[in-house]
């Protein structure tokens, strides 16, 4: 058995290397965070070969001092931190002081700096842990930091890197990511002597344009909640945008880049009630808070953390992004945004233009109230809302108005969208019928297409979680019983669950040991086919109890019985109803997505129109 020694100083850095430069890209993110933690505001970084041949960062920052020079190529060296009670409020980039010395101990690295006020800059060399003297050099201001050859004599750990395509594909999702923590900030990459990026300072909507695409800014959620030392504050993708995969994630703590389980978890669950399925949100949020409430320090590269009250964290994350998607409503436009360019404007005006075909916004509404309405029990209650809030565009405006009636339903209370100076409301008006299946509104830019089944699924889910919030969940009572068969398990379920059953608005009882009487339904859903949506509910709680079915798996009973109680496909519906449909659209939380997280509506404005035709070119 060999005794045991101590390692050298060069072993131990490139054990350390190991750790902290792991790839290329790692370099790269301790070379920036260097320079912006020195108040850099301009950035150039150059590599070759994915950043195996060279990786160059000059930045415009205070600069280092010459006696300082040596030492930042020691490990455990830092200005940063001098105490426990330091390293327990950690507010910068970087603060261990190996990041340097990990990576000269890897690669032949040269350090040129010229410190502020200095009549010229010094330049040091280190050669694979070797440090040399520091001799004078020519810099007009900041420090530029070269490393050449990385991994080049350590062969054991360079046969891992990958190819230089995907090594550089690591290195710029690196500076994306510190670019769009730091918008103030300019920032120019390039690779094998071709310009990748080139970021110039702006606020986080113009940053996010750059890397995430004008269509996530335009569509995306703007949000700033405090609360007391916490603010959380960013944009939140649509969920209409979600990915296929997490490459559109970025979640930054004191605008450090971490991914954190519970801060992941509370972020997905707060878009579980209006994502599709196995689709992945995308957002660039960021979340502050006291440094001494967060450790940094629990991970090589920095990229995970420890928050002291992790639960605290993800009730104010899950409230705080549950809020501001809540807040969405169908034909909303987003705030700074022109909804014919699209371009992002300091501040939004409505738009004026009036209709291609020369009506007024009279006509329309005068035009929909012309048709006689249909029965349909189940938009009663809209038509009611839809009349008490445009009714008076039909009157005579010399009339004496009477008072509007009360309205009892169980819509969340909350304003409506604002309506532009003519008084078309955000979705318009509706004109036509598609297949039975979509409904076709015009507005004053253009055309509203809208699923009526999603649409009015999120409506009915919505009502029926804000019943069962306030324990108000009516039941509409049958005449005659409905009598089907059911199975043993099923009649148990009943009679195991009586009072949750009650508590969802159902009154079933057991008619024979092989048969339910149906004598009571939610009155939201009453015109649904109750034998299905009874079994429906019966195989949900019997699958997962029924207090796990009205806390854990609350939303997804409700839309299962919101599913079965919406419109269907290929019903019918007169000009008032689609009209009503649109209206309580615009009133319900998180109408832009069905329950599954499916779009409800899309629109078409003149110009996208006018475009298809080739009108005007």
């Amino acid at each position: 058995m060999p005794r045991i020694q101590i390692l050298s100083d060069t072993l131990v850095n490139q054990i350390a290397a190991g750790e902290v430069v792991e790839r290329p890209a790692n370099a790269l993110k301790e070379l920036v965070e260097n320079s912006l933690d020195a108040g850099a505001d301009n950035l150039n970084i150059e590599l070759l070969a994915g950043g195996t041949k060279l990786i160059k960062v000059i930045d415009d920052g205070g600069g280092i001092e010459r006696d300082d020079l040596h030492l930042a190529l020691h490990r455990h060296a830092t200005s940063k931190i001098r105490s426990f009670d330091d390293l327990s409020r950690v507010a910068t980039l970087g603060f261990r002081g190996e990041g340097l010395a990990s990576i000269a101990s890897v690669s032949r690295l040269v350090l040129t700096s010229r410190f502020e006020g200095a009549p010229h800059a010094w330049r040091v060399e280190a050669d694979h842990g070797g440090v040399g003297e520091p001799e004078p050099a020519a810099l007009a201001m900041g420090t530029t930091v070269e490393v050449h050859e990385l991994y080049y004599q350590t062969p054991a750990r360079r046969k891992f890197l990958k190819s230089d395509a995907t090594e550089f594909a690591h290195c710029e999702d690196a500076v994306k990511r510190l670019a769009l923590a730091n918008p103030g900030r300019q920032f120019t990459l390039t690779h094998n002597g071709r310009a990748q990026l080139r970021l110039t300072r702006g606020d986080l909507a113009r940053r996010c344009a750059e890397l995430l695409g004008d269509e996530f800014v335009q569509s995306g959620v703007r949000l700033d909640e405090r609360v007391g030392p916490l603010r959380l504050w960013g944009i939140a993708g649509s969920p209409t945008l979600s990915k296929a995969s997490r490459d559109a994630q970025y979640f930054f703590v004191n605008g450090r880049f971490v991914r954190d389980k519970v801060v992941q978890h509370a972020l997905r669950e707060a878009y579980r009630d209006v994502l599709h399925h196995d689709r992945h949100a995308a957002y660039c949020l960021f979340l502050e808070l006291d440094p001494e409430g967060v450790d940094v320090n629990v991970h090589p590269t920095k990229i995970e953390v420890r928050f002291r009250e992790s639960q605290g964290i993800y009730r104010f994350v899950f409230s705080a992004l549950s809020k501001a998607l809540s807040g969405t409503r169908a034909g909303q436009t987003p705030a700074n945004v022109d909804p014919e360019t699209g371009e992002i404007l300091a501040s939004a005006a409505p738009s004026a233009a009036q209709p291609a075909s020369g009506w007024k916004p009279q006509d329309y509404a005068q035009q929909a109230y012309r048709q006689q309405p249909m029965p349909l029990p189940m938009a009663s209650e809209p038509l009611a809302t839809y009349d008490r809030l445009f009714g008076d565009l039909k009157r005579d405006p010399v009339a004496v108005a009477e008072p509007p009636p009360t309205w009892t339903g169980f819509a969340p209370s909350a304003s409506m969208p604002a309506d532009d100076e003519d008084g078309i409301p955000p979705l318009g008006f509706a004109v036509a019928q598609l297949h039975g299946v979509y409904v076709l509104a015009q507005t004053t830019d253009g055309l509203i297409v809208v699923d009526m089944h999603a649409a009015h699924e999120r409506v009915v889910y919505e009502k029926l979680k804000h019943a069962l919030d306030l324990e108000r969940m009516p039941t509409q009572p049958l005449l005659i019983p409905h009598l089907f068969p059911a199975e043993r398990l099923d009649v148990a379920t009943v009679e195991d669950h009586q009072d949750a059953l009650l508590a969802l608005g159902f009154d079933l009882s057991v008619a024979s040991p092989t048969q339910l009487a149906i004598r009571g339904v939610p009155l939201l859903l009453k015109d649904a086919d109750a034998v299905e949506l009874a079994r429906a509910v019966l195989k949900d709680i019997r699958e997962v109890g029924a207090s796990q079915a009205l806390a854990g798996r609350r939303n997804e009973l409700l839309a299962t019985m919101a599913c079965h109680g919406a419109v269907r496909a290929n019903r019918s519906l007169t000009i008032p109803e689609m009209n009503a449909l649109l209206r309580e659209m615009e009133a319900t939380e998180r109408s832009g997505q069905c329950n599954h997280g499916r779009p409800t509506w899309f629109r078409l404005t003149m110009k996208e129109l006018d475009g298809l035709f080739m009108r005007g070119q």
